[in-house]
C-alpha cells in the first residue's frame, strides 16, 4: 500500500474528501474522496492542499498540487502536473509530459498531451486537444474540435475554436480569433482579423 486515508477531511460541496498520508514516509498529502480517485501503483500523489474527487482518477507518475483540483470523470496520468489553481475536469484528460498551472482550466472533453503546457488564465474545453511542445496562454480559449500542436503558441486574448488547426512554429495573440483552416509558422495578431475570422496567407 502507498498511502492510506487520514482522519482529517474537508467537504467540497456534497464530497467529503480525505488527506492523504503517504506510507513510505508519513508524508501529508492533498484530499480525495476515495481510493479511487488515486491509484495505489506508479509514484503518482496528490500534494499539499489538492483535490482530486468524484470519479476523477489520477495514476502512473502523475502529480496533482497546490491548490489545483481534478474532478468529476477528469484523467490526470503518465507524467502530467497539475498545480497551482488549476482546475481540470469533465471528461478531460491531461497526460504525457503535459502541465496545467496558473489559474488555467482543461475542461469537457479536452486532452492536454506531449509536452504540452495550458497556464495563466487559459481555458481548453470542448473536445479541442493541445499536445506536442505547445502552449496555450494569457487570457486565451482553445475549444470546439480544434487542435493546437508542434511548437505553437496561443496567447493573449486569442481565440482558436470550430475545426481549426495551429502548428509548427504558429503565434495566434492579440485580439486573433481562428475558427478555420490550418495556421502553421505564421503570426497571427490583430491586423489579420477580419468579421470575427483570420484571413491567412
Amino acid at each position: 500500500m502507498k498511502y492510506k486515508l487520514t482522519d482529517e477531511f474537508i467537504v467540497a460541496g456534497d464530497k467529503k474528501l480525505f488527506r492523504v498520508k503517504r506510507v513510505s514516509d508519513g508524508l501529508l498529502g492533498g484530499y480525495i474522496e476515495s481510493e479511487r480517485n488515486l491509484s495505489q501503483k506508479g509514484d503518482c500523489f496528490v500534494y499539499d492542499d489538492a483535490r482530486v474527487y468524484s470519479d476523477a482518477w489520477v495514476f502512473g507518475d502523475a502529480r496533482v498540487f497546490s491548490d489545483a483540483q481534478v474532478y468529476n470523470n477528469a484523467i490526470v496520468s503518465d507524467n502530467a502536473r497539475v498545480f497551482d489553481n488549476a482546475r481540470v475536469y469533465g471528461n478531460a484528460s491531461v497526460y504525457g509530459n503535459a502541465w496545467v498551472y496558473s489559474d488555467a482550466i482543461v475542461s469537457d472533453n479536452a486532452r492536454v498531451f506531449g509536452s504540452a503546457k495550458v497556464y495563466g488564465s487559459a481555458w481548453v474545453y470542448d473536445s479541442a486537444w493541445v499536445y506536442g511542445d505547445a502552449s496555450v496562454c494569457g487570457n486565451a480559449r482553445v475549444c470546439g474540435n480544434a487542435r493546437v500542436s508542434g511548437n505553437a503558441q496561443v496567447f493573449g486574448n486569442a481565440w482558436v475554436f470550430g475545426d481549426a488547426w495551429v502548428s509548427g512554429y504558429a503565434r495566434v495573440c492579440g485580439d486573433a480569433i481562428v475558427q478555420t483552416g490550418h495556421v502553421t509558422g505564421e503570426y497571427i495578431g490583430e491586423k489579420k482579423v477580419y468579421k470575427k475570422r483570420v484571413i491567412m496567407d
